[in-house]
């Protein structure tokens, strides 16, 4: 199609080292290793197939890195059992089941046998693709996102099949595309992010926010999209499947036309396709093309950050942003999308003009701010949106509340994950007094769950403090600084990329 080559994956040689094969962590699930019912001889010949599967996905790999007009003709047969295998493995025993009610424990028992039939239905074509079941979760604003939990079966395609994928895409994806990719988090977007304001001319910050991202999805532009790179048609249905399953709200079914189901495996790696082709290449060419200074861009998922110097470039790149999103039928949410002034001038420029404080954006559960070192240098520094925090203490209280009851250290030990939590993801450098708020107030909250357990008690502030220092670690900064990491990471290469 269109003069490009097509690749079947099966024929070509040599091998590429790369992380890029790992399966997408999901960010909610655990990880275990089902239990059972294999031997030692056979786990090593189990494991001596995933690393020849391995290979090659190594070579598709190479393929796509090398060739970036090729088109993938024979994909579908990396959709192996062991694969599958894998893929059920890397799922959370304890996740909700899909409309078909089957949990992972169950479908464990027959575990090989169940992985034979479902593999032989994928490649026969007979796989039919089950309806999402919705549910809906509370956001920190108090509104409700809807999310679709897919029936396990679904779940174990989608992520061998997502494994695949990114063998091709991320020999595509863009340096400033940070969302759900092998080998990336949301903290290396944020410390791009701040390495990138810190160290280049900024001194005006687009916060995009694109309207209802995931249910405006187009899937017709979306396979024209996928069909650049994949050209096995068996592939392309397997997708078309998904997407068409619709949704199960109580117990009426409703189809999809648009939009990809929030909570599958296979929507964000779907939606980072469908941005590449709409935004990300876009994005890199027109700062190249129409910027006069410096462009600054950082995407996860369909939150996006770009940085500019100059207010000019900033405001063309907002209306042909419109315009461009417009096309494939998105938009930006008005209230949502911001252009403020942030960067190393902002406190002097806006106290020139009497404006009081620079403006803060929210990315990634952080508000940014500017602010100086003691040293009198510029810095962008984050703390903890506390429309999260608050959210979050509400949650604890309500499920004190409920546990009020038992045993002080099984309360002890939980609570202990929750601040371990806080700390993994919050407790980033000139964020120490959100995350020392933020334990201080959960300790308030065990105390008044403890005191409400009868009338008759004895608890008072002196024992609880030894309570909480028994039990809950201290708050402390666990990440380094956003440079440190970030040059690490990179080998010190540009933040604008």
């Amino acid at each position: 199609m269109n003069g490009r080559r097509e690749s079947d994956s099966r024929v070509v040689p040599a091998k590429l080292a790369n992380k890029a094969g790992r399966a997408a962590a999901e960010s909610v699930e655990g990880r275990r290793l089902d239990e059972g019912n294999t031997d030692r001889q056979n786990a090593l010949r189990t494991q001596g197939r995933e690393v020849c599967a391995s290979s090659a996905l190594d070579r598709v790999r190479q393929v796509a890195m090398k060739d970036k007009e090729a088109r993938f003709t024979a994909l579908l047969h990396h959709v192996s059992v062991d694969r599958l295998r894998v893929a059920y493995r890397a799922l959370s025993p304890t996740a909700a089941a899909g409309v078909d009610g089957v949990t992972w424990e169950s479908y464990g028992q027959e575990l090989e046998a169940n992985l034979r039939g479902l593999h032989e239905r994928v490649q026969r074509g007979a796989y039919r693709a089950k309806p999402s079941r919705r549910v809906y979760i509370a956001k920190a604003d108090g509104r409700l996102r809807p999310l679709g939990i897919a029936a396990l079966e679904d779940k174990i395609v989608q992520r061998a099949t997502v494994e695949v994928l990114n063998a091709i895409y991320e020999a595509d994806f863009l340096g400033f595309s940070y969302g759900f990719r092998p080998g990336r988090g949301p903290h290396d977007a944020l410390d791009a992010l701040v390495v990138g304001i810190e160290r280049k001319k900024v001194n005006w910050v687009l916060d995009a926010d694109i309207r209802d991202f995931f249910t405006s999805l187009d899937h017709r532009w979306l396979v024209k999209f996928l069909e650049h790179r994949i050209a096995d048609k068996r592939v392309l249905r397997l997708i078309q499947k998904w997407l068409r399953a619709g949704v199960v709200e109580d117990g009426a079914w409703s189809a999809s036309e648009d939009g990809s189901p929030q909570g599958a495996t296979v929507s964000p790696l779907l939606a980072n396709v469908y941005l590449h082709y709409v935004f990300d290449r876009w994005a890199q060419q027109w700062r190249t093309r129409h910027a006069r200074g410096d462009v600054l861009i950082v995407r996860y998922a369909d939150d996006t950050i770009v940085g500019f110097q100059h207010r000019s470039d900033a405001e063309r790149f907002q209306r042909d942003l419109a315009q461009r999103l417009a096309k494939f039928r998105l938009g930006l949410n008005a209230e949502k999308t911001r252009l403020i002034r942030c960067g190393r001038f902002a406190v002097q420029q806006c106290k020139e003009r009497g404006l009081g404080r620079p403006e803060t954006f929210e990315f990634l559960g952080f508000t940014h701010y500017c602010a100086t070192t003691k040293d009198g240098r510029f810095a962008l520094r984050r703390k903890t949106i506390s429309k999260r925090m608050a959210a979050k203490l509400r949650e604890v209280r309500a499920l004190l509340m409920r546990r009020r009851h038992w045993p002080l250290e099984v309360q002890g030990r939980w609570l202990a994950s929750v601040v371990r939590g806080h700390l993994a993801y919050y407790a980033v450098p000139g964020n120490i007094h959100q995350v020392v708020a933020f334990r201080d107030q959960l300790v308030r909250l065990w105390y008044g769950a403890l005191r409400r357990r009868g009338q008759r008690h004895r608890l008072n502030w002196q024992r609880m403090r030894r309570y909480a220092e028994r039990w809950l670690p201290p708050a402390r900064i666990t990440h380094p600084w956003p440079d440190q990491r970030f040059d690490a990471r990179t080998q010190v290469r540009s933040p604008v990329r």
